[in-house]
């Protein structure tokens, strides 16, 4: 079996991690979305 270089090893498991942070952050954005939706639409009653 080929060794996997150090720096790809790294890099992969950096991307990897990153994925993770920019899914949550679009998640707390989704949230905020809908939030701001509602109270703009709380405000029209």
């Amino acid at each position: 079996m080929e060794m996997i270089a150090k720096e790809y090893l790294l890099l992969f498991n950096t991307i990897t991690d990153m994925e993770r942070s920019l899914e949550a952050l679009r998640e707390e954005l989704i949230n905020a979305q809908r939030q701001a939706e509602e109270l703009f639409l709380e405000e029209g009653e």
